[in-house]
């Protein structure tokens, strides 16, 4: 195999216009235009309404490049485009050599006959994806009439991005252009065309089955080697003679080191590599894949509660804790491997185990996957496929069967794949939306055929050891009550979307919560990005712009005049809603944790952003985090303390997500706001394996008679080695009804070579501490905490942890730089 990338400097310009501006490969219109200062920033004010009129133009991109010889030597030679968005046309020196309509697909195109040796063009036509969906004719019987909230009507009749048209969160900024490598790979006598790795688990012992399937451009006998190599480093290599196009080879591993994921154990990998070779020993083609040996599924097995849903690793049941992750940017281009690896880095620092790819944005790179698979991060793997009603023609059924195949081919050996799902929310909406239940019959069959039938076939085929699961929620499909609590997935939404307060997620036990959440608007430095000073009003034609969930900022009104003061200013109602979102993701995670065996995940709406904008994430776009986020380091914790209130009876928790039997020590006490001690209780608990624990029950309704707006009470959860571990209140009133006097917070800040430590004390009971820095970022060891006694507090802040995404502001030197800009807000500061 010979390989030359054509990634680098390309040209681009729009049709029947000669000015050209210089583009990267991998790169887009915008991303093209952004860089040569030819647009606005699509995401200040209102910009992306003009930013979305650039895509019902026509563009080109065209490169002209030198032919390596040895490449112009080979029999046969593909122009491989691993991602074209969307519908295209592809000419190699003006010759047209193949066409696009999937941005999903990988398309290869034989291009020998068309390149000559010396200087060659690749010209890239791309067409309007607007244009296309305006006018595309639906099939008759099959119209469609729905459309997701904030994304454009036939955003499903192209298979691109459906988020690229909008979504309740997603600027409506359709970009288009070569958004993945664009290579020529040649070959000589033989190429390998597929590699199927799978794993037989025995007793201290692994085996590899490896079928291999290959091109023989020269028909002729040739070796198959393959090659193993383990996490430290040994060697090993069999080989089989190919006579015809397919050989199937096995390899045992003794005393298997086990992959595992997060907080069960190491994530070792193994290399896998394929080798094609003539009968000379002379290398021809290879392919390399990393894989870990363990036994991943998902259990439904029948149970006292119904049918259970969750994953089973190495024959450990795993309590899933995470989120749903969504495009990492708008302009997909600007998704690099730094800003994947520090969201799941954030994921790893706060305990998730998975990781939900929602359907309706893209395939993630190999980076996503190969970091997951070292950082033990299980994958639910959706197909891109939301919300939508498909016209299942004979050309898409086409086009998205070699979507799926290309796709779970290239992500099946991945230790971290969990699962693959057919859809996001397309089965629970053909049973419980009217506005989906309309239509046709003949839609509904397409339904049935895509997701029952074409999609479980190619995954069964390309990956016969992943479960495959048809929608997102279901309970196993064929529209049988998706939305049943006692099996299957579920989405909950009755806190946010339908209004409930938070105390109605402890009504509901489901098996598998994959999907409910809370929104909050972005920190007022995100804010600042897009807006004016003018514009900073929740209610501005800004903000509303940037805020896609209808009525939404009225909803985090209605939520905050049920729990909170009106804030004072701007700034104070925007970190209110993040504290309102933080509390309202913890209660239901608490709940469904205390719950663990009936409720065996918990992944909540949404991960991160993919623009700066009021949305339901934890981490917004310039990876700023949310309490929500500081919040799940604890209540994802694998050992984890919780409180329960029933009116004035309170019983603290603690869940136990380890394979160890554990001994924890709990204090609970109650106390004012001025932190007089009024009852104090201690116990000592056994928690067993994968278990949750009642601590006790203490009714505190006499010790709070005529003080219910004055005091609080605390659970302090130590650790093994006698620290705390973790720290929960509550008090029995809403906060807005709290006697909160003016916290008299003192700190100092100390250096140390690699850290600054925070040590805070304050008079009184101080609620959800917000540490911040002025002109930096920074993701502190805690925040967003409660200030209980006058016992010191200390947060560490590293100096890796600190983020300059300024680049005209100079970088901390020493702590009497970050005490300058060290901001600290309380919830009374707020009103």
């Amino acid at each position: 195999m010979i390989f030359q990338t054509l990634n680098g400097k390309w040209v681009m310009n729009e049709r029947g216009s000669e000015a050209f501006v210089e583009a990267q490969v991998p790169g887009s219109v915008l991303s093209a235009l952004l860089i040569g200062h030819r647009t606005n920033d699509p995401f200040f004010g209102i910009n992306e309404e003009e930013t979305r009129e650039l895509f019902r133009k026509d563009y080109f991109f065209s490169t002209e490049f030198e032919l390596i010889p040895e490449l112009f030597e080979q029999e046969k030679i593909v122009l491989c485009c691993k991602g074209i968005d969307t519908l295209a046309r592809v000419y190699v020196n003006n010759m047209l050599v193949g066409t696009t309509d999937n941005m999903h697909r990988t398309y290869n195109f034989d291009v020998k006959p068309y390149l000559v040796l010396g200087i060659n063009m690749v010209m890239v036509e791309l067409m309007s994806p607007i244009n296309y969906i305006e006018n595309r004719t639906p099939t008759n019987g099959k119209e469609v009439d729905y459309t997701p909230t904030g994304c454009s009507r036939g955003n499903q009749y192209l298979r691109k991005t459906h988020c690229m048209f909008g979504w309740d969160w997603g600027a409506n900024i359709p970009d288009c252009g070569i958004w993945r490598s664009i290579d020529l790979i040649g070959y000589s006598l033989i190429r390998i065309d597929d590699v199927l790795i799978t794993q037989q688990h025995d007793k201290k012992k692994v085996t590899l089955d490896i079928d291999v399937k290959a091109e023989l451009i020269r028909k002729d006998h040739y070796i198959i080697q393959v090659e193993l190599v383990t996490p430290d480093g040994k060697v090993s290599a069999i080989t089989e003679t190919l006579t015809g196009d397919e050989v199937s080879l096995s390899m045992e591993i003794d005393n298997p080191k086990l992959w595992w994921p997060r907080g069960f154990g190491d994530q070792p990998l193994y290399t896998v590599s394929v080798f094609a070779l003539d009968m000379n020993g002379n290398q021809w083609d290879s392919r390399s894949y990393r894989i870990g040996l363990r036994t991943m599924s998902v259990s439904t097995d029948k149970d006292e509660f119904g049918k259970e849903f969750c994953f089973v690793v190495n024959n450990i049941r795993i309590f899933s804790m995470g989120a749903n992750y969504i495009p990492e940017d708008t302009i997909y281009s600007f998704i690099t491997k730094e800003k994947i690896d520090y969201l799941l880095k954030s994921a790893v620092k706060c305990n998730f185990n998975t990781i939900r790819v929602w359907g309706g944005g893209y395939y993630p790179s190999d980076t996503f996957y190969d970091l997951c698979d070292e950082y033990g991060l299980i994958v639910w793997q959706d197909m891109m496929f939301a919300n939508n009603v498909y016209d299942l023609t004979d050309d898409m059924a086409a086009s998205v069967s070699a979507e799926a195949a290309d796709n779970i081919r290239r992500i099946r050996h991945h230790a971290c794949l969990g699962l693959i799902c057919g859809n996001n929310e397309i089965e629970e909406a053909w049973v419980e939306w009217p506005e989906f239940r309309a239509h046709s019959d003949e839609l509904r069959k397409d339904y049935l055929r895509l997701f029952e039938d074409i999609l479980p076939g190619i995954a069964r085929e390309c990956a016969p050891q992943v479960f495959y699961w048809p929608s997102s929620p279901s309970s196993g499909g064929r529209f049988d009550k998706p939305s049943d609590e006692t099996r299957g997935d579920y989405h909950c939404w009755d806190v946010w979307h339908g209004q409930a307060d938070f105390e109605q997620y402890e009504e509901h036990n489901m098996r598998f919560v994959s999907e409910f959440g809370f929104q909050s608007f972005p920190s007022i430095k995100t804010v600042k990005t897009f807006t004016n000073e003018s514009d900073r009003n929740v209610f501005s034609k800004v903000m509303e712009s940037h805020q896609k969930n209808k009525d939404a900022n009225g909803k985090l009104i209605y939520y905050m005049s049920h729990n909170f003061l009106f804030p004072k200013d701007f700034e104070s109602l925007l970190y209110l809603t993040q504290i309102l979102q933080a509390v309202a993701v913890k209660h239901g995670v608490e709940h469904w944790r205390r719950n663990r065996g009936c409720t065996m995940g918990t992944l909540y709406w949404q991960f991160n952003d993919s623009w700066p904008v009021a949305s339901w994430s934890g981490i917004d776009y310039f990876g700023r985090w949310k309490p929500l986020q500081y919040f799940s380091k604890y209540f994802f914790a694998q050992i984890a303390g919780s409180i329960k209130r029933e009116g004035n009876i309170v019983s603290p928790y603690v869940v136990n997500e380890t394979r160890d039997f554990e001994t924890r020590r709990v204090k609970v006490s109650l106390q004012t706001m001025e932190f007089r001690l009024l009852h104090e209780e201690e116990h000592e608990v056994d928690i067993a394996p994968f278990s949750a624990v009642k601590v006790c029950e203490i009714d505190y309704t006499d010790l709070i008679r005529g003080m219910e707006n004055s005091v609080f009470v605390e659970a302090e959860f130590f650790d093994e080695e006698g620290n705390i571990q973790s720290t929960e209140i509550d008090v029995f009133v809403k906060y807005k009804y709290l006697d909160l006097e003016g916290s008299s917070i003192s700190y100092s800040v100390i250096e140390l070579a690699d850290e600054y430590v925070i040590r805070m004390m304050s008079g009184g009971f101080a609620a959800f501490v917000e540490l911040d820095l002025l002109q930096a970022d920074a993701i502190f060891s805690d925040n967003y905490f409660h200030l209980t006694s006058k016992r010191e507090k200390t947060v560490r802040l590293k100096k890796s942890d600190i983020r300059y995404l300024n680049p005209n502001v100079s970088e901390i030197q020493n702590r009497y730089e970050l005490e300058q800009q060290l901001v600290i807000r309380t919830l009374k500061d707020t009103y």
